[in-house]
């Protein structure tokens, strides 16, 4: 970049920096957006495919989730990382309809271009679609259907909706059910839901229809020492944060023993100190230990002499889930031990499960925190539903907690299309043209699902948008059938907020793509230059010395 003064060019700009503008900037950064969006358009749908990527160490990931495509790409352009935002945000905010952001995004930007090309100004397309965006956002709300907590039947269909066209489709009747019992016990009375209370252990083995629920916590652990019992019923928990060992001092302190006897005396204390921890647990009727430190062989030895089970280095997560789930306090000093800070557990138990051993607290009274078991025939197959588990239970818990539900299948999508062309009608003005592409552009949700399934896309936009001209709001495709149908009668049906979010997103990274007219990219900063010949030219230059040497001599 230079400017002439006076007949002399002025850098401003370092050496080998580059900097686009105007038209060719907006069409790098569109060209890059829309690429993106094309990378996960085909996965969009219960018959969408998946995506094998594989990493620089060779690892294979197999999915279909939006969000997981994008992270495990190794995208360098921008622009493009734009897109990854807003498909981490939805991620962040709802759990699904990543790929449906994205897609969305990558098509607002894709007809702003035609209005680029009839030279409408970017400001007034950011404005029109803006405008368009929280309009969206308007009517949205009054198609939402409302859902009542107690209502199952509607969130096992949310479940399953989440669920399709990510591989669990074998046993979803049952995964859904395993879905909507767990998020309905963490759940608060006010509706909220914090899914890190649901643990998922992922276990290789057996088959999908093996996965199941336990009504209280497992932890990947085994008892620490084979004396003790492997099932206590009817037990008293307790949590633990300090180590059940001989107590260092805080200060480096030396110790001179000069006679065998004084040795005695001390390996008898510091035995007598570690007796008088393991006495102060066994006193306080706890019968299952969980210790968030070590548990030393002395104590191990006199735990399991008094019928204990214990567990150590269990990780602070699990700690917090076993509180939620057996009401036990976590206590952090041997000192304030007492029996009234113990947990309950109807069984504690150490099974085997695919050949490795882990403990299962289960029939808790009123557990906060559940466990799912995910069994699949491959690592792939149970990382994939591991990610299927996790969307679902998410959407579920949103549902919960707005109590608002829309139609799928492209339903609000092309409700929204129609509405919003009517209302450009009416705002008249050069921003009537970017309204009605952002309604042009929410087509491509039912249009990418009927491409996806085999159907011929134009066909199916015109029964839609001829239905919901008859005022039919929850006409979607169904394209198992491959026709459209009611979708709420259908039960497919997805949370509000997968729709507001999607779309307000999207519009936002569409607006700030658009924005951008002047692209000015540093140089990359070289590596630091090697001697000529590098290592090899040193070692020339070493032997010349050598041999001057030997001239010397």
């Amino acid at each position: 970049m230079a400017t002439q003064l006076g007949g002399q060019p002025i850098l401003i700009l370092k050496e080998g920096s580059s900097r686009t503008r105007g038209r060719d900037a907006q069409g790098m950064n569109i060209a890059a957006a829309k690429a993106v969006a094309n990378a996960v358009r085909t996965t969009l749908g219960p018959k969408g495919m998946d995506k094998m990527l594989v990493d620089t160490i060779g690892d294979v990931v197999i999915t279909n989730d939006g969000v997981t495509i994008l992270k495990e790409m190794d995208i360098e352009h921008p622009a493009a990382k734009m897109m990854v935002e807003v498909a981490k945000t939805q991620d962040d905010e709802v759990g699904d309809g990543t790929t449906t952001a994205v897609v969305i995004a990558g098509e607002l930007l894709k007809r702003s271009e035609e209005l680029l090309e009839q030279d409408v100004h970017p400001t007034v397309i950011t404005h029109g679609y803006r405008m368009a965006a929280e309009k969206a956002q308007e009517l949205l709300k009054n198609i939402a259907i409302d859902v009542k907590s107690k209502d199952t039947k509607i969130l096992r269909k949310i479940a399953e909706t989440a669920m399709t066209g990510k591989g669990a489709e074998a046993a979803k009747e049952k995964l859904c059910d395993l879905v909507v019992q767990a998020v309905t016990m963490v759940a608060e009375s006010d509706g909220t839901v914090d899914t890190e209370n649901i643990k998922i252990e992922k276990k290789v083995g057996g088959s999908i229809e093996d996965s199941e629920i336990i009504i209280g916590m497992v932890i990947d652990k085994e008892r620490v020492h084979p004396g003790m019992p492997d099932k206590v019923t009817k037990a008293k928990i307790m949590l633990l944060n300090a180590a059940v060992e001989f107590k260092k001092t805080e200060v480096d302190a030396e110790i001179n023993i000069t006679s065998p006897d004084q040795l005695q005396a001390f390996l008898d204390e510091e035995e007598r100190m570690i007796k008088s921890i393991t006495d102060k647990i066994v006193k306080s009727g706890a019968k299952v230990l969980f210790c968030q430190k070590g548990i030393d062989d002395i104590a191990q030895h006199y735990l399991a002499k008094a019928g204990i089970l214990a567990v150590r280095r269990v990780k602070k997560s699990d700690m917090e889930k076993l509180n939620r789930a057996t009401g036990a306090s976590i206590i952090s000093s041997i000192d304030a031990i007492q029996g009234s800070e113990l947990g309950y557990a109807g069984i504690v138990e150490e099974r085997k499960i695919s050949g490795e051993e882990m403990i299962f607290v289960e029939e808790c009274k009123n557990p906060k925190a559940v466990s799912i078991i995910v069994r699949g025939g491959t690592e792939h197959v149970v990382a994939e539903l591991d990610r299927a588990f996790e969307d679902a239970i998410r959407v579920v818990g949103v549902v919960l907690e707005d109590k608002k539900c829309v139609a799928g299948g492209g339903a609000p999508e092309t409700e929204l299309s129609l509405r919003l062309r009517e209302y450009a009608a009416s705002v008249g003005g050069r921003a009537q043209l970017a309204i009605e592409a952002f309604a042009t552009a929410l087509e491509i949700i039912p249009r990418t699902l009927a491409e996806n399934a085999g159907l011929d896309p134009i066909d199916m936009l015109v029964e839609l948008r001829a239905a919901h001209e008859k005022g039919q709001k929850t006409v979607g495709l169904n394209v198992m059938e491959a026709k459209p149908a009611d979708m709420h009668k259908e039960g497919v049906v997805e949370p509000l907020r997968v729709k507001t979010q999607a779309i307000a997103s999207a519009a936002e990274a569409a607006v700030m793509i658009l924005r951008i007219d002047d692209i000015i990219a540093s140089a990359r900063s070289a590596a630091p230059d090697m001697p000529p010949g590098g290592m090899g030219g040193m070692g020339g230059g070493m032997g010349g010395m050598g041999g001057m040497g030997d001239m010397g001599m």
